[in-house]
C-alpha cells in the first residue's frame, strides 16, 4: 500500500472548499466604494477562522475561497458561483456589513449547504440583508442559516464575537460532511445479517438524502481475494508481523474440548489479516494490485463507507469479521497512525451512516455497538452486592458488540490526564501503543461465531463525554435521527467482571449514562434505552450533538430525540416559519422541503 493510499486523502474526488461570499450594496458614487474594504476584509477574516480552526478528518487543513470581488448585483453572484464551481466549493457562507440586494446576491445552488452572516452593526444595515435574504431563501424553497451576532459592533471592528465563531464553525463542519459524501459509496459486502433491519440497504436513501451511491459485492469476493493471493504480499508479511507484535491474543472462553491448537488458530490470524487487507482495498483501492495482474480490483469502490454482513453465511465456516472491523476502524493499523475507515458490523448501514456522520463532524474514530442492557441501580446491587454512585447512581447502559468497536474506544489517549478519543492527526505513538496494550484478542466463542475468529476486548476508561446517535427508516416518514449525550463511566473491577460475564466476556465494552432531563425519553435512564429505536447505536468523544442536528437539518432527516440544550441547536431560518414547537416544525420542515437530492 502506498503512502498516498494510506494517508491523505484516499477517495476519489478532491475535498470540498468552504466559499465565502462578500455582500454589498450595489449603489455606486459612494456607498460601495465606502464598503469595498471593509466588505472584503470580513470575508478574509472568516476565510482566516475556519482554515485556522477545522481539519478534514485526514487532518489536511480546511481550504476558502473568497469571490474575486464583492456581489453587489447578479452578474457578479454569477461570476462568484462560477469560481466556486471550478474550485470544488460544496459549502457556502455569505458576509455583510451592510444592506444588499437580497435575491440578486444570494447563493442559489439547490443543493449546496448555505448560510449568512449579517454584522450586527448601526452604521449599516448588515441586519436587514441578513433578515431579507433569508425570507428570500425561505420563498424560493433554499433553506439557509442566518448568523447574526448578540452585540452590536462598531463600523470596521474586526473582531468575530464568540457566539458568530460558534455558529460559523457548527454550520461549516456541518456543510463539508454534507458535502464529503456527495458522490461517494456505501460498499455492501454481503446481505442482510440475521434479519437485521438497518442491513436491509435502502438506495433511495442513500441517493436521495446522501447524495451517494450503493456498491454491492458478495461476500465471497473477499474469500476469492484471500484464497487467490490478490492482495499486497509484502504489505501481508508485514502486517501479520505487526499483529504477532501487538495483538494479544485472550482467554479462550470455550469449554477446553473445543478450544482450538496453537496451529488451528495461527492459521485463523493470518485469514484474518489477509480479509482486513481484502476490505480495505475493495473500498478505497490498492495500485499494488495492477501490478499483481488485478487492474479492476486495483480501482475500489470509491467507498467512504462499508459493512460486513459476516452472520451467518460467512461465521458458520469461516472466521469472523471482528478483527478486520476493529483495526480498520481504528485510527492506526501497521502501517502506523492514519484515518479511520468506516466499516458497520451486519452490514448495518443505518448504524454505519450513523459512524459516517460522527467521524465528519469530530474527526475521531467512531464506536459501534449494541445498545445491550439496562442496568437499574437495584439490579446491579442484587447482583453484585455494590450500589451505583456519582453519574452511575441512576444506572448505565451496557454498550457492547463483537466488531466494530475501534480501539480508540479503550480511553488510553489523553489530554492533561483526562481520557479521550484523538483525531489521527493528534494521536502519538505512545497513545497508539497504550489503545494496542489494553486490548487483548480472545478466541471467538465458537457458538456464536462456528468458523472461529477473534474479537476485540477491552473496556472504556470513564469520565468521557460522548454522543451516541442512530438514524433509523420509519415507512411513510423516511429517515428519523435519534441523539444522546452523556459519559462513559468506569466500575469496580469485581463489579465489572460480575455483569460483563453475563454476556459475551470477549468483546469491547463501554459503560454509559446518557445526560437525562426528566422529561419525555430522557427522563430517566431507562427510558433512553427503552426508547432507543433500533438494536444499535454508533457513539464516540465529545458532546456534538448539536453539529449532529444542524447536519441532519441540512439533509432534511428530522431529529425524533434528543438531549441537546435548546440554546445549541442551529437550523435553518425557514424552521422557525413552521411553528413555535422545534421538534415538531423540525419534521414539518423536512417533509416540506424534502430530501437534499431528491430532485436531482
Amino acid at each position: 500500500m502506498t503512502e498516498n493510499n494510506i494517508r491523505g486523502n484516499r477517495l476519489r474526488g478532491a475535498r470540498p472548499k468552504v466559499g465565502i461570499r462578500p455582500a454589498i450594496d450595489a449603489r455606486l458614487g459612494g456607498i460601495r466604494e465606502s464598503l469595498e474594504a471593509i466588505t472584503m476584509e470580513m470575508a478574509r477574516e472568516v476565510a482566516g477562522l475556519i482554515t485556522s480552526s477545522l481539519r478534514h478528518p485526514d487532518g489536511s487543513p480546511v481550504e476558502c475561497v473568497i469571490a474575486d470581488t464583492t456581489i453587489g448585483r447578479v452578474a457578479e453572484a454569477a461570476m462568484c458561483e462560477e469560481k466556486f464551481e471550478k474550485q470544488g466549493v460544496g459549502v457556502s457562507l455569505t458576509v455583510t456589513p451592510c444592506w444588499c440586494y437580497g435575491s440578486e446576491t444570494m447563493d442559489t445552488n439547490v443543493t449546496r449547504p448555505k448560510a449568512i452572516w449579517g454584522f450586527n452593526g448601526t452604521e449599516r444595515p448588515g441586519a436587514v440583508y441578513l433578515a431579507a435574504t433569508l425570507a428570500g431563501h425561505n420563498q424560493k424553497g433554499l433553506p439557509a442559516f442566518g448568523i447574526y451576532g448578540r452585540d452590536v459592533q462598531d463600523a470596521g471592528d474586526k473582531t468575530i464575537p464568540g457566539d458568530v465563531r460558534s455558529k460559523i464553525l457548527s454550520f461549516v463542519k456541518a456543510g463539508l460532511a454534507v458535502a464529503t459524501m456527495k458522490n461517494k459509496s456505501y460498499l455492501s459486502i454481503g446481505s442482510v445479517s440475521m434479519g437485521i433491519a438497518g442491513s436491509i440497504v435502502n438506495n433511495d436513501f442513500f441517493e436521495d438524502y446522501l447524495g451517494m451511491r450503493c456498491e454491492n459485492v458478495d461476500m465471497t469476493e473477499v474469500a476469492r481475494r484471500v484464497e487467490n493471493g490478490i492482495y499486497d504480499h509484502d504489505e501481508y508479511h508485514r502486517a501479520i508481523k505487526w499483529v504477532k507484535a501487538h495483538c494479544k491474543e485472550g482467554k479462550d472462553y470455550n469449554p477446553i474440548e473445543e478450544q482450538r491448537t496453537s496451529e488451528e488458530k495461527e492459521k485463523e490470524w493470518e485469514y484474518v489479516v489477509k480479509m482486513t487487507l481484502a476490505v480495505r482495498d475493495l473500498m478505497i483501492g490498492n495500485e499494488k494490485l495492477a501490478e499483481l495482474g488485478y487492474g479492476e480490483e486495483a480501482l475500489g469502490h470509491n467507498a467512504i463507507i462499508s459493512g460486513f454482513q459476516g452472520q451467518r453465511q460467512w461465521t458458520d465456516y469461516l472466521p469472523n469479521g471482528d478483527f478486520l472491523e476493529a483495526i480498520l476502524n481504528s485510527s492506526f493499523d501497521w502501517n502506523g497512525i492514519r484515518q479511520a475507515f468506516i466499516v458497520a458490523t451486519e452490514n448495518d448501514s443505518l448504524n454505519g451512516v450513523s459512524m459516517l456522520f460522527g467521524h465528519l463532524i469530530n474527526n475521531c474514530a467512531q464506536i459501534f455497538s449494541d445498545v445491550r442492557t439496562y442496568w437499574s441501580p437495584r439490579a446491579v446491587e442484587r447482583v453484585t452486592g455494590w450500589k451505583p454512585e456519582d453519574l452511575a447512581k441512576d444506572g448505565f447502559i451496557h454498550l457492547i458488540n463483537s466488531g466494530s468497536s475501534a480501539l480508540d474506544g479503550t480511553g488510553t489517549q489523553s489530554i492533561d490526564g483526562k481520557p479521550v478519543m484523538k483525531p489521527c492527526y493528534e494521536i502519538s505513538e505512545e497513545e497508539k501503543q497504550l489503545c494496542l496494550d489494553n486490548t487483548k484478542w480472545p478466541p471467538a466463542m465458537y457458538e456464536y461465531f462456528r468458523g472461529g475468529g477473534f474479537s476485540s476486548q477491552f473496556r472504556t476508561r470513564g469520565g468521557m463525554p460522548l454522543t451516541m446517535c442512530r438514524i433509523n427508516l420509519v415507512k411513510g416518514v423516511g429517515p428519523v435521527m435519534q441523539i444522546a449525550e452523556g459519559w462513559t463511566v468506569e466500575l469496580p473491577e469485581e463489579v465489572h467482571k460480575v455483569l460483563d460475564e453475563r454476556t459475551n466476556p470477549t468483546w469491547p465494552t463501554t459503560w454509559f449514562v446518557p445526560r437525562t432531563n426528566g422529561q419525555g425519553p430522557f427522563k430517566d435512564v431507562y427510558s433512553v434505552m427503552a426508547n432507543w429505536g433500533a438494536n444499535h447505536g454508533a457513539f464516540s468523544y465529545g458532546h456534538y450533538g448539536a453539529e449532529l442536528i444542524t447536519l441532519c437539518a441540512m439533509l432534511r432527516i428530522p431529529v425524533n430525540m434528543h438531549n441537546v440544550e435548546e440554546d445549541r441547536i442551529f437550523r435553518p431560518s425557514a424552521w422557525n416559519m413552521l411553528g413555535m414547537d422545534p421538534e415538531g416544525s423540525d419534521f414539518r420542515a423536512c417533509k416540506n422541503f424534502g430530501p437534499l437530492y431528491s430532485k436531482n
